[in-house]
């Protein structure tokens, strides 16, 4: 069945919104606990009840009020990030020795960071875990374009049939999580050499800040291991122009092939449900940034506009974008 725009942000932002039916949104909290931090007043993310009951919570380091339903990592006062990190990954460890989940089978070795409200760096943790907890992660995408007398086109991607995540499915041209220490330009950079074979200097030449979109995912079994964690997430998006004679290729086994779609056949692959939910998102973004996408012709275009910059219920940080 062809999918409305809205549709498809509908399956990346998936997370009820309060205003919505506030009663109804309280009431879906309950599926939930709050995971906090001693020390810091703010609610990081939100755990399934279900992966709060399987985990090994060590009672020195962890208080669990089921009450409030609040999970906080208990430290001193003048504990430093990298002593909460240490107990996190201990924690972790010892589920992954147990082959408590699924997703954990799927270690990254990539540290995510997590921040308070003013930005601080409170610890980080294993990238494949942050659904675990339900904290927002950051990365960048970009779509990499051609626009000359032929019109624009954009390079879409395929992700490997073999692939732990949504195998088979179209992407955005580069794409890519940023770990603790990086900054959206220099993991561009990376990734576009990495995913799409594409120079340096080319990405640095052409590459253009375009905002993010933030949404809350809510993990199905697309996304492998667990299903129904809670995957807020914050996207620097990138626009790369290239002329016709710069030809992604696949460089890693991540991506199958890369094809360089009309906006016509990429509106139809959009329709089709082809592409990674949030890589729908992101190119919803660059139509309505690229006037491809207005209020003219598209129905739900207010809704769309709003939904693809979700303010997140948790603290976020800003980073550097150049």
């Amino acid at each position: 069945m062809s999918r409305t725009n809205l549709q498809l942000v509908d399956e990346c932002d998936r997370f009820p919104y309060y205003q919505d039916n506030p009663a109804a949104y309280t009431e879906h909290l309950k599926n939930y606990h709050f995971f906090k931090v001693s020390g810091c007043d703010a609610i990081l993310g939100y755990i399934v009840n279900d992966v709060v009951s399987r985990i090994s919570w060590a009672p020195s380091h962890w208080t669990i009020d089921s009450l409030n339903r609040t999970v906080t990592l208990t430290t001193g006062p003048d504990a430093t990030p990298q002593q909460r990190s240490a107990i996190v990954a201990q924690t972790l460890a010892h589920e992954v020795q147990l082959g408590t989940f699924d997703i954990l089978k799927g270690w990254r070795d990539e540290l995510y960071p997590v921040y308070g409200p003013n930005g601080e760096f409170l610890l980080e943790l294993e990238r494949s875990a942050t659904p675990l907890f339900g904290i927002v992660s950051y990365g960048i995408h970009s779509t990499c374009y051609v626009e000359d007398e032929n019109g624009l086109r954009i390079w879409v991607p395929r992700r490997s049939r073999t692939k732990q995540t949504y195998p088979g499915m179209l992407d955005n041209s580069v794409a890519g999580g940023m770990s603790t220490t990086e900054h959206p330009f220099e993991c561009l950079v990376r990734e576009a050499m990495e995913e799409a074979s594409l120079p340096e200097e080319i990405v640095r030449a052409n590459a253009t800040p375009a905002g993010c979109v933030s949404y809350i995912y809510v993990r199905d079994s697309q996304a492998g291991g667990e299903t129904d964690l809670v995957q807020p997430e914050v996207e620097y998006v990138f626009d790369i122009k290239v002329g016709a004679d710069v030809i992604p290729k696949p460089c890693d086994s991540e991506v199958e092939e890369f094809m360089l779609y009309t906006v016509e056949e990429t509106k139809a692959a959009l329709a089709n449900g082809e592409f990674k939910p949030n890589c729908s998102v992101v190119l919803l973004d660059f139509f309505i940034r690229h006037g491809i996408l207005t209020a003219e012709n598209e129905p739900d275009y207010l809704d769309i506009l709003t939904r693809v910059h979700r303010r997140l219920e948790f603290p976020t940080a800003s980073h550097v974008t150049k």
